[in-house]
């Protein structure tokens, strides 16, 4: 029976392929979304169902944070994935970023009315971080609905100069997740929203290897309108994230994980739709055969940490 349910793939259907294509960075893998493909790489893997999201925000240009209308058919696509494939597909919503009313009637539209599982944000937007301006809205709402929120990372504005023309999943994926959280730790994202409940991709790349260094660092050189924080504050922050493990159930990432969290805020994930199938084989053989984790243990990863984040999971009938 499959049981896995997958929090990270990459939802690139008809309502968005043709917008996103002219800008997916050069040699990054791209093709048409399909639920039959899905559900068929599905049950090669064990999978029951798949929180589909679009995890980058969808914009022309640093002037463009996405035309409204797109996402709210994006929205709605996933809503009736979710209605003609009972218990296969859950969806994070994408947000249009060009207003904060645009923002926050998707919110309350997605969640109340399509009933999706949660909403996707990306690392930044057009180089605005959690803990500027830009954000803050949006996070305060997401935490007062204490709904669950997809963290994936986005590439830094400077990528150009510091990428040396690779694609930004080696590493800059995983450092502008660790300084996108690491921003927000500083700069009291925590302590005014306690009730954001995060989801950061690929076991927060760089981040829980940078997690006693981050520590380390409070209370010097911070930034002059940084909050009022101390190294508990930190290892707290840290130990409340979930983490998937798309790309990251090897002993390099999964072990750094487990020394700022517990097993029961990891999720299983795999990055179906931007990483290569013989990648995601390896990486869930890595995940299943870690020491680091005992049976019950991994059957929490791989499916009972999630019923517990989306409860309409557990009651759905099953694969």
């Amino acid at each position: 029976m499959s049981h896995r349910i997958d929090v990270h793939n990459h939802y690139m259907g008809e309502v968005v392929f043709d917008f996103f294509a002219p800008f997916v960075p050069k040699g990054f893998p791209m093709t048409k979304w399909t639920p039959e493909a899905a559900i068929e790489f599905m049950d090669r893997h064990d999978i029951s169902t798949q929180i589909l999201s679009l995890p980058f925000a969808l914009m022309a240009d640093p002037s463009d944070f996405g035309p409204t209308n797109l996402i709210r058919d994006l929205n709605e696509a996933y809503a009736g994935l979710i209605r003609d494939y009972p218990g296969r597909f859950g969806a994070f919503a994408s947000l249009p970023f060009g207003s904060t009313d645009n923002s926050l009637a998707e919110v309350a539209y997605a969640l109340d009315e399509l009933k999706l599982d949660g909403v996707v944000l990306t690392s930044n937007v057009g180089g605005n971080y959690f803990g500027q301006p830009f954000y803050e809205p949006i996070l305060a709402e997401l935490a007062d609905r204490e709904v669950p929120v997809f963290v994936h990372p986005n590439v830094c504005p400077n990528y150009g100069a510091v990428g040396f023309g690779r694609v930004p999943s080696i590493i800059e994926f995983p450092l502008d997740t660790a300084r996108n959280i690491t921003n927000a730790i500083f700069s009291g994202v925590f302590k005014r929203h306690p009730g954001l409940k995060l989801i950061v991709a690929h076991c927060g790349g760089a981040l829980p290897t940078l997690g006693w260094r981050i520590e380390q660092h409070v209370g010097i050189g911070h930034a002059p309108d940084d909050a009022d924080i101390d190294a508990q504050h930190v290892a707290d922050v840290l130990r409340s994230l979930y983490y998937e493990t798309a790309l990251s159930g090897s002993p390099n990432s999964l072990l750094p994980t487990l020394e700022v969290t517990g097993f029961e805020n990891i999720l299983f994930g795999t990055d179906y739709g931007a990483a290569p199938e013989t990648f995601i084989s390896r990486n869930i053989d890595a995940l299943t055969s870690s020491s680091a984790l005992n049976p019950s243990q991994l059957r929490g990863v791989e499916c009972g940490n999630a019923q517990k984040m989306f409860p309409r999971l557990s009651s759905e009938s099953r694969v």
